[in-house]
């Protein structure tokens, strides 16, 4: 065989890369597609529905689980937002201080409640500070607690969140507002604070709906009937009903208003990524 016959025959070619790409997609929908026929045909339907499905146990949880279950998650979930966000504001400017004992107690003061479980931080606040202070009530009784609480836990993240924000204005900026003679404090309120807000919009909403879910964990400070938010709500009636049910109507509760938020969340990136661009 002659170098001109090897030049003459066909070069075997492997796949692209976009067609691995593809190769590769399909394999996995097709295994996803398998796993939920597989889930489908095996699970017990009839179960699962005398279980988490009774529509007689269901109507039973209205409207109070709207009126009185729901507007307790949401109102715990506002006033530890509020709290949080004040907080966080507060040290994420201690954080960013040149002054160095603000920076460490900052710093403190973010690892420990970012690094402690939500759990414990409700239940410091429903058993510890009663027994370190006998006699004291936390203003707001139980709405006041949960507050507190949810927004200890909050500031830690979201002052992080704000301290990047600012760090993400341009410092042209602030030389530009202290050139018109703006003081140091009030170019930061009236100029880069604002600008901050306007990035960290997106990462503050997906905090709200991360503090909707964590306002479950009232239960550990004890409510009374009227104070009940979704999860003790729908528990209580399960443990009534010995059916499931009321759980599954309140995890649905949690998707109106997550689902929601959520798409919120998506929507304010992507025009946060079109004003980048």
């Amino acid at each position: 065989m002659t170098a001109t016959d090897v030049q003459l025959q066909p070069k075997k070619k492997g796949l692209t890369r976009r067609q691995k790409r593809t190769l590769s997609r399909g394999v996995q929908y097709v295994v996803f597609v398998a796993a939920v026929i597989a889930f489908a045909v095996a699970a017990d339907w009839d179960r699962l529905r005398n279980q988490f499905a009774q529509k007689a146990i269901a109507e039973q949880m209205f409207p109070e689980v709207i009126t009185l279950a729901l507007k307790n998650t949401v109102l715990y979930t506002l006033s530890g937002f509020a709290v949080g966000l004040a907080l966080g504001m507060v040290i994420a400017l201690m954080r960013l201080s040149s002054v160095g004992p603000y920076r460490w107690l900052a710093g403190v003061y973010i690892e420990i409640f970012r690094g402690l479980p939500a759990l414990l931080i409700f239940i410091f606040i429903g058993v510890a500070v009663p027994l370190a202070f006998p006699g004291t009530e936390i203003p707001g009784g139980t709405y006041g607690k949960v507050a507190l609480a949810l927004g200890l836990v909050a500031a830690a993240y979201m002052a992080e969140t704000i301290r990047a924000g600012i760090q993400a204005v341009p410092k042209g900026q602030m030389e530009a507002a202290r050139s018109l003679g703006f003081s140091p404090a009030r170019a930061m309120v009236s100029i880069i604070i604002p600008q901050a807000f306007r990035i960290i919009l997106p990462p503050l909403t997906n905090e709200l709906v991360l503090l909707f879910k964590d306002s479950s964990l009232v239960l550990f400070l004890g409510v009374t009937l009227e104070e009940r938010e979704l999860s003790k709500f729908g528990r209580d009636l399960a443990s009534q009903t010995a059916n499931s049910t009321p759980i599954l109507v309140a995890g649905l509760c949690y998707l109106l208003v997550t689902i929601p938020l959520g798409f919120v969340v998506r929507r304010m990136e992507a025009k946060a990524q079109e004003a980048v661009k």
